[in-house]
C-alpha cells in the first residue's frame, strides 16, 4: 500500500503571469560614491551590533555603513517633490519626482542610476478558530515538540540575550496582552519603529505581526501552567512596522530601511514573514540577486545577522514558487508542513530558486496556535508562522553556541533538519532538531529497509512497517541529477512491508542516483 503525497517534475517553471503596469513616481536615486563622509561606528551602532560584528569578523567602518553624502542628498532633495527613504548600504535616496525633475536628477554627475521603487505584497495568513482549551494547549505544545523543544528546555535554553527583529504590518496588543507581559516587564522590548509613518508607535493596524511575534517568543501563564507559542521566550525584541493596511501595495524600501535599522540596533536575527512576488517580478527573477530586498538580506548576512524568511504561500496558486527575499542565498527560507500529516502543507511555496539552488532550507508547522490582539488564542495557517517558529529556534541555537558565526549557525540549523542530508524542494532538509544543536550528533539509524532497482521499478522490503490498516510512516524519495539538482521527488505513505514504485528514468537522462529517506535511515541507489 502506498499513496503519493506530492509529485514534482522538474524543471517545472511555468510561464510567469504578466506583471501589471503601474505608473511610477517614486524612485531610488543611486549615488556613485560617499566622498568626504566621516563615520564613528561606536557612536552610530548599538553595543550589541558592535559585538555581533566583532564575533563575525565584520569591519566596523565599512563604506557601506557610512551615511550618504549630505551635498548629494541636498541637491537631489531640492529637485524632488519629497524624500521618502534612504539606504546607506546601497548608497541611495528614495524620492518622489516628476518626469522633468527626474531627467535633471539622472544627469547629475554624482548619480550613477535611477530605478523605480518596487511594489510588493504581504504574505498574509488565514485565521481559523480552534476548539477547546485543552486542544489549543496540545497544539501549542506540538508545534514546539516537533522541533525537539524538550532538549532546549532541559538545558535551560530560551533565547536569553539574543536580539530578534520582526518586520510586519503591525503589532496591536503586544503592549497590553498577557502573552507578552514577561517581555514587557523584563524590559526586553528594546525598540520599535513604524516605517510607514516615521514614528515609534507600532501597536496598531494589522495584527499579523502580533501573531507572528507570539510564535517567536510568546508565553502565557494561566492556572499555574505555562503555554509557549514559540521557543525564544527569553529573547529581546525590535519591532518594525513596514506594511500599510489601506493600500494594496507598498514599497520594498520599507523592508530595506528596516533591515538597516535592525542592524544599527543590534539585531542578531531578523524574522520576516513578508514576501514579494507576482505583483512585481517574474519567477525567473527569484534568483537571489534581482530584487533589492534579496540583495539587502544577503548584505545583512554579511553584517552578521541571520535572516529567517517565509518561503511564501504560493503553492496553491499559479505562481507556485518561493518569493523574495526567501530566494536569497544567505536567507534561511522556511517552508510549512501540516500539523495532521507532518509533510508539506498545501499552500507552502516550492523551490528551487530560479538559478537552481535548494529552497526552502528547512520547514516547520505551517498551521500553528498564536496569541491574538484580543488577549485570546487563534489557530492560523501560513508560512508566516513556520518562519517565526524557526526564528525562535535559531535564537535558542545562538544562545547555546554563543561564539558561533552567523553563516555557521545557518549551516548548523540546516544540518539539524530531521531529513538531513536528504532534501527536496518542498521540505528542504526538514524540521530543525534542538538535540542536534546541543550535541552536534545524530543517532545513527539501523538499516530499516532494503531496495532493488529493476526495469525502472524500485522494489522495497521494509523491516519495521506496522502492517496495521490506517497506520503508516513517511518515506521520502528523490531523483538527483549529476549536477546535484533534483529532477523529481515524492513522499510515500508506507503501511506494509513489501511494495514497489515505478520510476520513469527514461524521462530523466541526467539522473545518476535515487536517494531514499525512511525513519532516519538514508540509502542511495546508483543508476547503472
Amino acid at each position: 500500500m502506498r499513496l503519493i503525497i506530492r509529485r514534482i517534475v522538474l524543471p517545472a517553471l511555468l510561464l510567469a503571469m504578466a506583471v501589471p503596469v503601474f505608473s511610477q513616481s517614486e524612485y531610488w536615486v543611486f549615488f556613485k560614491d560617499k566622498k568626504g563622509v566621516e563615520f564613528d561606528p561606536y557612536e552610530y551602532f548599538d553595543a550589541k551590533a558592535i559585538a555581533r560584528r566583532i564575533r563575525n569578523n565584520v569591519p566596523l567602518n565599512d563604506v557601506s555603513d557610512r551615511p550618504l553624502n549630505k551635498e548629494y542628498v541636498r541637491r537631489v532633495s531640492e529637485l524632488s517633490d519629497s524624500v521618502t527613504g534612504r539606504t546607506r548600504w546601497f548608497n541611495a535616496l528614495a524620492v518622489m519626482a516628476g518626469d522633468e525633475a527626474l531627467a535633471v536628477i539622472k544627469a547629475l554627475p554624482f548619480v550613477s542610476r535611477v530605478e523605480p521603487v518596487a511594489v510588493r505584497e504581504l504574505a498574509f495568513c488565514s485565521d481559523k478558530k480552534t476548539a477547546t482549551s485543552t486542544f489549543k494547549t496540545n497544539w501549542a505544545n506540538r508545534q514546539l515538540k516537533i522541533m525537539g523543544y524538550d532538549s532546549y528546555k532541559k538545558a535551560g535554553i530560551d533565547g536569553k540575550g539574543v536580539r530578534i527583529a520582526i518586520f510586519d504590518g503591525g503589532f496591536p496588543g503586544v503592549n497590553t496582552v498577557e502573552a507578552f507581559k514577561t517581555i514587557r516587564d523584563e524590559g526586553r522590548l528594546i525598540k520599535t519603529w513604524d516605517f510607514t509613518k516615521n514614528r515609534e508607535n507600532v501597536f496598531y493596524s494589522i495584527a499579523h505581526g502580533t501573531m507572528v511575534m507570539s510564535n517567536v517568543g510568546g508565553m502565557l501563564i494561566k492556572d499555574g501552567d505555562t503555554v509557549r507559542y514559540g521557543m525564544a521566550t527569553g529573547a529581546e525584541f525590535l519591532l518594525a512596522k513596514t506594511e500599510i493596511r489601506r493600500e494594496p501595495f507598498s514599497e520594498e524600501k520599507n523592508w530595506l530601511m528596516a533591515v538597516e535599522w535592525a542592524d544599527k540596533n543590534g539585531a542578531d536575527i531578523i524574522n520576516s514573514s513578508l514576501g514579494y512576488g507576482k505583483e512585481r517580478y517574474f519567477r525567473t527573477d527569484m534568483d537571489g540577486k534581482t530584487s533589492l530586498v534579496s540583495r539587502a538580506a544577503n548584505m545583512a548576512a554579511r553584517k552578521g545577522i541571520l535572516v529567517v524568511n517565509s518561503a511564501g504561500n504560493e503553492a496553491s496558486n499559479s505562481w507556485k514558487k518561493l518569493i523574495t527575499p526567501a530566494d536569497a542565498d544567505s536567507v534561511l527560507a522556511v517552508g510549512g508542513i501540516d500539523y495532521y500529516e507532518d509533510y508539506h502543507i498545501s499552500f507552502s511555496s516550492y523551490g528551487p530558486t530560479a538559478d537552481g539552488r535548494m529552497k526552502p532550507n528547512v520547514c516547520a508547522l505551517g498551521n500553528t496556535l498564536v496569541a491574538n490582539k484580543k488577549d485570546g488564542e487563534s489557530l492560523v495557517s501560513g508560512t508566516s508562522f513556520s518562519s517565526p517558529l524557526v526564528a525562535g529556534f535559531a535564537a535558542c541555537a545562538l544562545q547555546a553556541n554563543p561564539g558561533i558565526k552567523t553563516m555557521d549557525l545557518f549551516r548548523l540549523i540546516e544540518k539539524s533538519g530531521h531529513l538531513y542530508p536528504y532534501f527536496d524542494y518542498a521540505h528542504g532538509y526538514g524540521v530543525p532538531q534542538a538535540s542536534y544543536i546541543l550535541t552536534k550528533e545524530k543517532k545513527k539509524k539501523d538499516k530499516n529497509f532494503s531496495v532493488k532497482l529493476k526495469d525502472e521499478r524500485l522494489y522495497f522490503n521494509v523491516f519495521d512497517a506496522d502492517n496495521i490498516p490506517g497506520t503508516y510512516s513517511l518515506m521520502y524519495i528523490n531523483l538527483q541529477n549529476k549536477n546535484g539538482t533534483l529532477a523529481y521527488y515524492e513522499v510515500v505513505k508506507v503501511g506494509q512491508n513489501k511494495f514497489r514504485i515505478y520510476v520513469n528514468l527514461s524521462a530523466y537522462p541526467d539522473v545518476d542516483r535515487i536517494n531514499i529517506y525512511y525513519k532516519g535511515y538514508i540509502e542511495t541507489v546508483k543508476i547503472p
